[in-house]
This record gives C-alpha cells, structure tokens and sequence, in this order.
C-alpha cells in the first residue's frame, strides 16, 4: 500500500503549535492551493487543506512558518471522526507531515522560486520517446508521455 502526499501552499494563517498532554508538540495548519480549474468568470479555484505536524517538524514550524508563506509539505493522508457535543458524527481528512521545507524566505514579499518554475523540465516532448529496457526479461518498452497516466 502506498499512501504519500507531497503540496506546495500558502499557509493561510500563522501555525497552530501545542503540545499534548505529555508534552509532545503538535502543530496544526492549513495550506491553499490554487487549482488549474478556472470559473467561468475567471477566477481561478483553490483548495484549503488542513495538516498537522508532530515533533521536531511541529517546533519548526511554530518557530519559522507564518502566514502566507509558501511551504512544502510530504506526509500522508489520514482520515479520523469523532463525536461533537451534539452527538453528530464528524469526520476530518488531514495531510500528516513529515518533511517541510520553506520555499521562500521568511522576509521575502511573496515572491518565490517557482516564478522561475518550469514545469516541463525532467520531461519529454510528445514527439520524443524514450526507450526502456527491463534488464530482468530482455524486453524493450517504447513509453511516450501520451501513455502516461498523468
């Protein structure tokens, strides 16, 4: 089973950092992400998806991640539910962290390495085709980027 998130947000506010009742710090937070998806009258749409972090990547945070910076997050998907005080059922999705690393630098007006970003570099062009050989059983496999899954 394979269960691995990797995002690149904006924090939507300064992060949420505590620590449990024996002591182990917690930090929870949100990150927005723009969507390719655009409305009809143009405005683009955006995903808010809430994480949390543990540890020593909690305490790293709390210290050097503020509102609307631009962070990376890998970790994995969690999904859990509880009862509120109603007795309604609740259920919460949330991206468990385990790796952040800033994108920008904490001074910086928002401006970021990814308005250098190339999205197609490390890929080929459709007209391209790559051969690979599985050395296990000699055969030879012709993969363009229109085979992709993604």
């Amino acid at each position: 089973m394979l269960n691995r998130v990797i995002l690149i947000g904006r924090t939507t506010r300064d992060v949420d950092f505590r620590r449990t009742a024996n002591g182990t710090p917690v930090a929870t937070f949100t990150l927005a992400l723009d969507n390719r998806y655009v409305l009809r009258d143009g405005k683009p749409t955006t995903d808010f998806i809430n994480c949390v972090a543990w540890n020593k990547t909690a305490e790293t945070m709390d210290k050097y991640v503020k509102k609307g910076m631009l962070i990376a997050v890998e970790g994995r998907l969690q999904t859990r539910n509880y009862e509120n005080k109603d007795g309604i059922k609740v259920y919460i999705t949330e991206v468990v962290c385990d790796n952040m690393r800033m994108l920008e630098n904490k001074n910086s007006n928002n401006s970021t390495y990814l308005d250098e970003y190339e999205p197609n570099v490390g890929y080929q062009k459709d007209e391209e085709k790559e051969e690979i050989k599985d050395n296990s059983s000699d055969i030879e496999f012709n993969i363009s980027e229109d085979d992709l899954p993604f």
